[in-house]
């Protein structure tokens, strides 16, 4: 039983719900999104569309990954027989992403898509966007509203009384208010920018205005893998961690493998999904006595191959050993040219240094594979 205190709505129990668990829950291909289901990784293939085995042995690795959702562009009719394919072979459901020919989105639910992402201030008139509505809701396929700076709601485009973030949220709202109009509801929306600060405001005050709608949350444009990185997880992490966000796309100029690791990682350091091993390493000092940077660096590489929600500790020294660590699962604590492998706090072997990631792993694979 719920009820409204000071504004929001909190369940019986007294606890509040999160922005997340009050969207109305969207089915991408059988994905929940929205209503409080798990934060759902996403990310866009790089190859041609055109290219059906290239497209899908991306999509292999990206689920390999990880990757729960995948955007595919649809940029001519000659794309359509093609992306037919691959959805019809994607190991994980299909998002085509279609701009300014609302045939091409028309096609795209004809045609396997298990979501579409369109932005109607780019594809033209109303009445095209509506085919696009009455197509995908004949199919039963949602639809991601992108507003991003670039293509805004054109009467709102032109106000100079509204700031980036105003502008922003004003063309979103226009857009989910037509939708609804229609009788359309299965809608997932994203208003991004390449901006922190203007991407936190957008999101913030959408979450605010639209609070049944599910968010899908990035940061556009961010740039290659280090700035990027640092971009997406400062805005998305702060927004997850305020309850805002129902399915996000780390966007990086990079591999866009890297985009669903880095999903992970962000969504495993707030603690709310973890799909492979977190590690925890020392930033080392002059009391290490191993070389322990590469050592941090094979583990961690080895560890993408682990599908285990565990914590593993590569600790330099004894100040930073098995006590400092002793709440992971499995780890090593170096000393002189040795380390000392050790399970929930408690010592099993030593080991020399240049067995430490071997043995270190023999461990890991029988108490956790």
């Amino acid at each position: 039983m719920l009820s409204e205190i000071g504004g929001g709505v909190v369940a019986s129990s007294g606890a509040p719900r999160l922005p997340r668990e009050r969207t109305r829950r969207v089915s991408v291909g059988g994905v929940a999104v929205g209503g409080g289901a798990p934060v759902s990784v996403q990310s866009m293939c790089t190859t041609p569309t055109s290219d059906v085995d290239a497209t899908l042995a991306q999509v292999g690795r990206l689920s390999d990954a990880g990757c729960e959702l995948v955007r595919v562009t649809l940029p001519s009719a000659a794309d359509v027989d093609p992306f037919h394919a691959i959805c019809a072979q994607s190991p994980i459901p299909v998002i085509a992403d279609v701009h300014f020919d609302h045939r091409l989105a028309v096609a795209a639910v004809r045609n396997g898509a298990a979501g579409v992402r369109i932005n109607p201030g780019n594809i033209g008139s109303w009445d095209r966007v509506d085919a696009v509505i009455d197509a995908a809701g004949e199919a039963g396929v949602p639809i991601r509203i992108g507003v991003n700076m670039g293509s805004l709601d054109k009467d709102v485009d032109a106000r100079e009384d509204l700031d980036g973030p105003q502008k922003l949220v004003a063309s979103a709202e226009s857009f989910v208010r037509h939708f609804e109009g229609r009788g359309f509801h299965d809608v997932v929306l994203s208003a991004k920018a390449h901006s922190v600060p203007v991407t936190l405001a957008t999101y913030r005050e959408l979450s605010r205005r639209l609070p049944e709608v599910a968010l899908h949350v990035g940061v556009t444009e961010a740039g290659t893998l280090l700035q990027g990185t640092v971009k997406n997880c400062v805005g998305v992490g702060v927004l997850l961690e305020e309850g805002i966000g129902d399915t996000i796309r780390l966007s990086l100029t990079a591999d866009p493998v890297e985009e669903v690791r880095v999903a992970w990682e962000l969504l495993g350091a707030l603690g709310m999904r973890r799909l492979h091993p977190e590690l925890v390493s020392c930033p080392t000092c002059g009391r290490t006595k191993v070389d322990l940077i590469p050592i941090a660096e094979e583990v961690e590489r080895r560890l993408q191959g682990v599908r285990a929600p565990i914590s593993v500790a590569v600790m330099g020294c004894v100040v930073n050993g098995p006590g400092e660590a002793a709440g992971c699962d499995i780890g090593v604590a170096c000393g002189q040219g040795q380390g000392l492998i050790f399970a929930e706090g408690k010592p099993l072997r030593k080991v020399a240094e240049a067995d430490i990631v071997d043995e270190l792993f023999k461990e890991i694979e029988a108490r956790f594979s």
